[in-house]
């Protein structure tokens, strides 16, 4: 059915697939006698992979714990998913992550067959993934870190920095983290105040995971608690029409909740944001000219704005 080559390669793929596998399973899955079991697996061995377990007719065979081998063919939706996932990482804000996303996608191409390899390879110029300004950066080691404890169910604790500037010293059970909105969340419940809160990454500093452990909620709705969180906020439809074209807004301009069309030789941007003297400044700093339509509330914005300016002038000249 395999030859020699096949059936030593097989062993390992099951290998990895379990925790142990025996060697009567492998010598009827291979069809040969377990003597010739114990000869693919010193070929394994012999070849550096870190087989263990008891040879013999009752023995069983296992890879030493955390050894793992990348797989040895891939789909072409798995390698699709795993080359869009590396690029993505750089837009969720873990630009610490960018060398390592690119190691694996070098390795990644290295293990693929010449079709597959090729595939991958044109994403570079065939797919364009917007690099939106909102995307807060994030600290990576402390993502993993908080992860861990999700996983360990361990509380945390860690010098939380409000909008204030105000810094405080927290512990929390936390049950999810979530991305929203270009922004990472450590969802959970906090010990200081005895109630569910949300904590941005960005604003957590000296994080170390406790030996205390809880018990999570079952299907907890992370996503929830932090909408929950602002019901106060007031969302506006805005409307602005911009005169350049939408090519060179590409990047400049977050796609969240946006829409950007032509119009009229340049680009109508129609959005829903909650702060408005933020996106004022915002289209100022984009160095074009544009004309507001809607809100009513986006021109008061500006007016504001131009008083501040007025009142910095004047602080400098004196």
């Amino acid at each position: 059915m395999y030859d020699p080559s096949m059936r030593v390669l097989t062993v390992l793929e099951l290998l990895q697939a379990r925790e142990s596998v025996t060697g009567a399973e492998l010598a009827r899955r291979l069809e040969v006698s377990p003597r010739t079991v114990q000869r693919y697996v010193t070929r394994l061995q012999d070849l550096g992979i870190p087989v263990e377990g008891r040879r013999g007719v009752g023995g069983a065979y296992c890879l030493k714990p955390g050894f793992r081998l990348p797989p040895l063919m891939f789909t072409d939706e798995e390698a699709l998913s795993l080359a869009l996932g590396l690029r993505a990482l750089r837009h969720l804000g873990l630009h610490a992550l960018a060398p390592a996303a690119e190691a694996a996608g070098a390795k990644l191409s290295r293990t693929l067959p010449a079709p597959l390899r090729d595939g991958v390879q044109a994403l570079e110029t065939a797919v364009q993934l917007d690099a939106s300004p909102w995307v807060v950066s994030t600290d990576a080691a402390l993502l993993a870190t908080l992860l861990r404890a999700v996983r360990e169910s361990r509380t945390v604790e860690f010098r939380y920095v409000a909008a204030q500037g105000v810094g405080t010293t927290r512990q929390a059970n936390i049950y999810r983290v979530l991305h929203l909105d270009g922004r990472w969340y450590a969802v959970g419940w906090c010990l200081l105040r005895g109630a569910l809160r949300s904590f941005r990454l960005d604003r957590m500093e000296e994080l170390c995971v406790l030996d205390t452990r809880f018990v999570a909620p079952a299907s907890f709705d992370a996503a929830a608690v932090v909408r929950a969180a602002f019901p106060e906020i007031q969302t506006h439809e805005l409307s602005v029409w911009l005169a350049c074209p939408p090519e060179e807004l590409r990047g400049r301009v977050s796609t969240w909740c946006t829409e950007i069309v032509p119009e009229a030789g340049g680009t109508r941007l129609r959005a829903q944001r909650d702060r408005l003297e933020s996106f004022a400044a915002f289209l100022l700093g984009l160095g074009v000219s544009f004309r507001v339509d809607d809100p009513p509330e986006l021109r008061a914005a500006f007016a504001t704005l131009a008083q501040r300016c007025a009142q910095q002038v004047t602080s400098a000249a004196s």
